[in-house]
């Protein structure tokens, strides 16, 4: 149990460096005077510093996939997926600022097949946003849809949040996440915000 801890422990310092100073700026060294050890005695729970970014991008990967996944699954217009989609993929942004940072920065650090591994895990999360993007489609809810653009849109607009996003700011992630969807959705179903339909 202790050396459960301990490696938690490794985990989020090593996520806190990473999110800091970058992934190849972060040494083993700095790794290790954070956690109070030395360099030697932190092999003791770890492989390489590579390690550590993999364990942490396949957390994150596990949960925009898990949060998404409930919402592709539910019922409900597309409209209403989405939004509950954008409000689950900023949750998950605004809950795990540091992680976030490392997943959308760092990811490409990984090499070989845990390269393709994070990669795989990305597209199958792209896949399930285009999901409910042809569901609108199918429906009519979004006429003439830039599916492509629609999808960059709106995975841009949540992966930027932690540039931003202050946990004791005035709007609470579910809102931010609101706001968003309010705009995009206005442009999406082609019509502006409490407009009336001509007679």
């Amino acid at each position: 149990m202790a050396r459960v801890k301990r490696k938690e422990e490794i985990l989020n310092i090593a996520c806190k460096l990473f999110s800091q100073k970058g992934y190849h700026g972060t040494t083993i060294r700095d790794i290790s005077d954070a956690c109070g050890i030395l360099a030697g005695s932190l092999y003791a729970h770890i492989n390489s510093k590579e390690d550590l970014l993999y364990e942490i991008t396949v957390r994150g990967a596990r949960s925009f996939l898990d949060s998404l996944r409930q919402v592709v699954q539910s019922k409900g217009p597309a409209s209403e997926k989405l939004r509950q989609a954008l409000r689950a993929h900023i949750r998950v942004v605004a809950e795990n600022i540091e992680a976030a940072t490392v997943f959308f920065h760092e990811w490409k650090a990984l090499t070989g097949e845990r390269l393709q591994q994070i990669q795989q895990k990305r597209d199958e999360y792209e896949q399930m946003w285009e999901e409910i993007l042809h569901e609108g489609i199918r429906s009519g809810e979004f006429p003439a849809l830039d599916e492509k653009f629609a999808r960059l849109l709106i995975l841009s607009t949540g992966n930027w949040l932690y540039h931003w996003y202050k946990p004791d700011g005035p709007l609470a992630s579910d809102e931010i996440a609101d706001r968003f969807m309010n705009l995009i959705l206005t442009g999406l179903m082609g019509k502006k915000e409490g407009s009336v339909a001509d007679d």
